[in-house]
């Protein structure tokens, strides 16, 4: 049976999703210790976690970013905040879907089916997790980290999409609007300075590797991943 994580700091709200989701077989879990969710989120080891943002101390973005250095479960957030910058800001943070209130609880179970069966269902065992490897870097998009001469980063879950699509479309250039397209969805959701910083911070951390100039900017275009194995 799937464990889901529920961290909303309304009561009702949260026992009748715990309620809901038990109803479909869901062995649903209520946090009530806002101060520091990870204990139970580390005890527990949910397949999926349901997150508000407003919360009594830090917001569910801080615990979204804490959930990311150790996991890649699915995360769905649950809020009130209906602004666009608020859902850029939940997926920039590493979640996976965003569900504004107020709610209906056929699509919470809806989407919270859908990522299970994307992360854990047959669909998803079909493949193989994906690895890149040339030279001494190996990128590993769904851990989202990154190795090199035994030492390894970490990434954002941005980093890793945007790695992953101009490393997989080597030789040829990624070009924005692909990259809008699989990293973001909504292309309107963004500008191209959202993508030059996420790039930025890309090249820093391959950097912090040693590998340097790895990725090249093609004017007007896109980018292309253009690697050199350095001593």
């Amino acid at each position: 049976m799937e464990k889901i994580l529920i961290v909303e700091d309304d009561p009702k709200i949260a026992t009748l999703l715990q309620d809901y989701l038990r109803k479909y077989n869901l062995d649903a879990h209520i946090t009530t210790d806002f101060d520091d969710v990870m204990p139970l989120f580390e005890e527990l080891k949910p397949h999926l976690v349901l997150l508000d943002i407003n919360l009594p101390k830090y917001d569910g973005y801080f615990w979204c970013r804490k959930i990311r250095e150790t996991s890649t479960c699915p995360i769905i957030f649950i809020s009130a905040r209906e602004g666009e910058l608020d859902q850029v800001m939940a997926l920039e943070n590493g979640a996976d879907d965003y569900i504004t209130k107020p709610f209906s609880y056929q699509v919470v179970i809806a989407k919270v089916r859908a990522q299970l069966r994307r992360v854990y269902g047959d669909f998803a065992n079909q493949y193989q997790e994906p690895e890149f490897h040339e030279g001494t870097l190996s990128f590993y998009p769904l851990k989202f980290t990154i190795e090199r001469a035994g030492k390894t980063l970490e990434l954002s879950k941005n980093e890793a999409k945007l790695l992953e699509v101009i490393w997989r479309t080597a030789p040829n250039v990624a070009n924005r609007d692909l990259l809008y397209e699989e990293i973001w969805d909504e292309v309107t959701f963004i500008d191209d300075n959202t993508l030059s910083v996420n790039v930025a911070r890309l090249r820093k951390k391959l950097l912090d590797l040693g590998v340097r100039d790895s990725i090249k900017s093609v004017r007007g275009y896109g980018y292309q991943w253009v690697y050199k194995e350095e001593s």
